[in-house]
């Protein structure tokens, strides 16, 4: 059992984090709960930040926000120097509430709509990612209107298919995002772009997928897109300052999965850039990186309550939680697998494999398959590791069931950073026509 952060077992046989001792969190604020281990997600940020160094190479760090976003999380992130990758209002919104620094704003997504992007310029947002014809319109068109200029990369896709589940390819010509390289849309739109009186061309943005560990495929990217910048040098005379290489790094969910080096990735992305610069007589442009998963993800953990032990003799031990897909789809959607222990009964030797299993009334709500787990009963605590990545930020009422809460704990203080939602919350925007009150 691999454990991440500040994770240890105290002399009780209790999983620590952040210096909490997670049976008690359990007890004060409930469950489930997202806990969100604080000096984890600093030294990822530091990581991820000054991994460049040394390597010839100008960067940035642009926190993937969809993978998680609270406006706490939005303070650590500015304190910590990194900038933040938005993809709807909402996220801009939650940015905004939180005093974030609208210039290291970075806004996503292929199909903003209009308020969406008059948000973003009123905001003055550091730049646009844009992802088609029609968006690059409408942005120069309400620019206008506002007697602003949008700074803006072109999300271009590469062409390069990502060993990692379909649903989280990105980078193959065949894909909803960006604009084809090889079919010829890319340089045109960025043509258009160049005579549009309101759009500051700024660089290039490729994403090629997520949960990547082969590093050779950011190697590729980095190729294909220094060869593109140079094909607009040739045919436009403009020079490619800046290229958002995107994030899409593997995390290990379970012992099977390797751990990347973020260094070695750095060093493949420099060496890439440099000898294609070199080759192509280009300048080194900036480079960009969007982590999120990589970030959030090991620093997150969820406690769950067990509940139903259900035995079918001779074929499977099914353990109910009191939480499941609302907070955390991910083993439906991608088929995702985690590692979990008993908090509460750390010390003991596993003796039996369970199936745990969420309390929604689907059969496919399935956590993990074949947890080798102690003798429990109800009442034990579950605590499954790497939940920080798209769990709470995917969550849903399904069933009725209130979004749950999330603590940041740090140095033995544990501060609630998302309260637990109540069934009152649930009816909170119902609306009754006046027809039929009683």
């Amino acid at each position: 059992m691999r454990l991440h952060g500040t994770m240890q077992i105290n002399e009780n046989g209790h999983l620590m984090i952040g210096g909490c001792d997670t049976v008690e969190l359990a007890r004060e604020f409930g469950t489930p709960l997202l806990i969100i281990d604080e000096a984890e997600v600093r030294r990822r940020c530091f990581e991820y930040r000054t991994v460049f160094r040394g390597t010839g190479i100008e960067a940035e760090t642009i926190y993937a926000s969809k993978a998680f976003l609270t406006m706490a999380l939005c303070r650590i992130l500015k304190e910590e120097g990194l900038g933040l990758d938005v993809v709807s209002g909402g996220e801009l919104f939650i940015a905004q509430s939180a005093g974030f620094p609208m210039d290291r704003v970075y806004f996503h997504g292929n199909n903003k709509t209009p308020e969406e992007i008059k948000q973003a310029l009123e905001a003055g947002i550091g730049r646009f990612v844009v992802d088609n014809m029609q968006e690059l319109q409408l942005l120069n068109y309400l620019a206008e209107e506002q007697g602003v200029t949008a700074n803006v990369l072109f999300r271009v896709t590469p062409g390069i298919e990502a060993h990692t589940h379909e649903y989280i390819q990105t980078g193959q010509s065949d894909s909803k995002f960006g604009l084809g390289l090889a079919n010829g849309i890319a340089m045109e739109v960025i043509r258009i772009a160049s005579r549009l009186p309101r759009i500051n061309i700024c660089g290039l943005h490729c994403h090629i997928g997520s949960q990547i560990f082969n590093l050779e495929s950011f190697r590729k990217a980095g190729e294909v897109m220094m060869d593109f910048c140079n094909e607009i040098r040739r045919e436009l005379g403009i020079e490619i300052r800046e290229l958002n290489l995107g994030g899409g790094i593997g995390i290990p969910y379970t012992e099977k999965d390797p751990e990347v080096s973020i260094r070695d990735y750095a060093l493949i992305v420099a060496d890439t850039l440099k000898k294609k610069a070199f080759q192509l007589n280009l300048p080194l442009p900036k480079v960009i990186n969007e982590p999120g998963r990589y970030i959030i993800g090991p620093a997150g953990t969820t406690l769950y309550t067990i509940g139903v032990i259900k035995e079918i003799p001779g074929i499977r031990t099914y353990l109910s939680v009191d939480g499941g897909m609302t907070d955390n789809i991910r083993p439906a959607l991608y088929n995702a697998r985690y590692e979990a222990i008993v908090t509460n009964k750390a010390f003991k030797d596993p003796i039996k494999t369970v199936t745990v299993v969420g309390r929604c009334c689907e059969s496919g709500d399935m956590l993990i398959h074949d947890l080798k787990i102690p003798e429990v009963e109800p009442g034990d605590i579950l605590a499954v590791f790497c939940t920080g990545a798209y769990t709470y930020s995917m969550a849903s009422n399904y069933n009725g069931l209130p979004r749950i809460a999330v603590v940041l704990v740090n140095d033995g203080e544990a501060e609630v950073i998302v309260r637990r939602e109540t069934y009152r919350d649930l009816i909170s925007r119902d609306q009754i026509p006046a027809r039929l009150n009683l």
